[in-house]
């Protein structure tokens, strides 16, 4: 029996009215907090757009229409076609082609810079101004409807937030061992938990190094998020939540565009300073990098994220032990680790929130993953496999959960095969599905509205 829930309710950090986006306690706030992808904003930057676009073709010169105007469209095209082949035939950053959408919008972007460079030398130079203009509203109105696409920077704050976000040093945000919590058996933490007087109401970010020293993975620096409670003494012994992006992607990404502090500062809000302990981190060495978050040719990607970054955090951190209190989660690539994680490292992870990932790890096909990642050995390749793994080993001490957007043709039917070998491999496992497609607009809510099915799962709350 295929068991699917569709959460109620909007999303905590949503739009709002008219387009403004909601804070943490569901307002609106001031003009960095607008929203970029809904509301009357995209709209404005649409129609400017459209209207500088038939600027820059209009003219009454013979020359321009029949010469330089056809030109200049040509030449976009060619452009946008050049780029789609770089990217998805020679490149290949990205395991899945350039969505329809954004070829089409990145072309009309070209079409206004063309049309611009064409125009120039026919104008007099006080008309070179406006033509600039109109050519670079073209390229706004282009990069805003492939900014609406993916939902990547849903306000001005989330797109300036790498200048905006405060960081904490970690040394200061955990301050010195002492004490803990003590949780009586058949006791969740919330429940034994009293929060202290004068407890801070927000926890702390700090961006610190986690090094490969059993792997020898270089990767990027990560994130840790400490919840308010977590300077608390005796302190409560927290949950983990080891998080990570896509693919291209960054730790900043669950930060810029996840909005993670704000979300997770709204969890402790709810729960009188409780959260998880969250570490993003990185899984891939740098933004383009595929590495299959396996152990491989590509790097020992499963030895960092399953040895060295659990090590890390035990040894610089207070948190709970047991691998029931440590879940594992990302989006798209980052989702499809998790679940590799929850396969073959599942005495680490005992919880996994897989969001918009693949039901296989791939550099485009599966030969060629097997040729360029394993040497050509096929059986390597199956020995980590997450579907072919649970296709022989059972999972029962093992929580999953298999986010997809609705809209997503792609990876919400490859969610729904890794969710049913899930299910058959014994863990207990559920099926979410999200109004959106493969964006930020199901990435976020993917980890805001699964928070307290991951702290349930974790013993954090009943």
């Amino acid at each position: 029996m295929v068991r699917i829930r569709i959460p109620d309710g909007p999303p905590r950090l949503a739009a709002g009215p008219l387009g403004l986006a909601a804070g943490p306690l569901g307002l609106a706030a001031g003009p960095l907090d607008w929203s970029l992808v809904s509301g009357w904003i995209p709209f404005a930057v649409l129609a400017a757009g459209l209207c500088a676009l038939a600027a820059l073709f209009f003219s009454r010169r013979r020359v321009w229409r029949a010469r330089w105007a056809p030109a200049a469209v040509v030449l976009a095209a060619l452009l946008t076609l050049l780029l789609q082949v770089a990217v998805d035939d020679w490149l290949q950053p990205f395991p899945d082609p350039l969505p329809t959408e954004v070829v089409l919008w990145a072309g009309v972007a070209a079409l206004g810079l063309c049309l611009t460079a064409f125009r120039l030398p026919l104008l007099r130079p006080r008309h070179w101004l406006p033509a600039v203009l109109a050519g670079l509203l073209v390229v706004l109105m282009g990069a805003s409807q492939i900014n609406r696409h993916f939902d990547q920077y849903p306000t001005a704050r989330s797109a300036l937030n790498a200048w905006l976000q405060k960081t904490t040093r970690l040394s200061e945000a955990t301050g010195t061992a002492g004490p803990t919590l003590a949780v009586p058996p058949g006791k969740t933490l919330s429940e034994v938990w009293r929060p202290p007087a004068g407890m801070a109401d927000t926890g702390t970010i700090s961006r610190t190094d986690i090094p490969g020293t059993v792997s020898g993975f270089k990767a990027r620096s990560a994130y840790v998020y400490l919840p308010p409670a977590y300077k608390a003494t005796p302190r409560p012994l927290l949950p983990v939540l080891v998080l990570m992006a896509g693919q291209p992607g960054s730790p900043d990404d669950w930060i810029n565009s996840g909005r993670l502090v704000e979300m997770m500062n709204a969890f402790a809000r709810d729960h009188r300073g409780l959260a998880p302990v969250v570490a993003v981190v990185d899984p891939l060495g740098s933004q383009f990098a595929n590495t299959l978050c396996l152990d491989s040719r590509l790097g020992n990607v499963q030895t960092y994220l399953a040895t060295d970054v659990p090590d890390w955090i035990r040894s610089h951190l207070q948190v709970a032990g047991a691998r029931t209190s440590w879940a594992v989660s990302g989006l798209s690539f980052g989702g499809t680790c998790s679940l590799q994680l929850g396969v073959n490292a599942p005495q680490v992870y005992g919880v996994v929130n897989d969001i918009s990932g693949q039901d296989a790890p791939t550099l485009g096909s599966r030969q060629k993953t097997i040729d360029k990642a394993f040497g050509g050995d096929a059986a390597a390749y199956e020995k980590v496999n997450p579907l072919d793994v649970l296709a022989r080993q059972r999972f029962p001490d093992t929580k999953a959960a298999f986010v997809a957007g609705s809209d997503d043709s792609t990876y919400r039917p490859q969610q729904r095969k890794a969710y049913e070998a899930a299910v058959k491999a014994g863990m207990r496992a559920e099926f979410v599905l999200l109004p959106g497609g493969h964006s930020w607009a199901v990435w976020r809510p993917g980890l805001e509205r699964q928070l307290p099915w991951l702290s349930r799962e974790t013993g954090l709350i009943r």
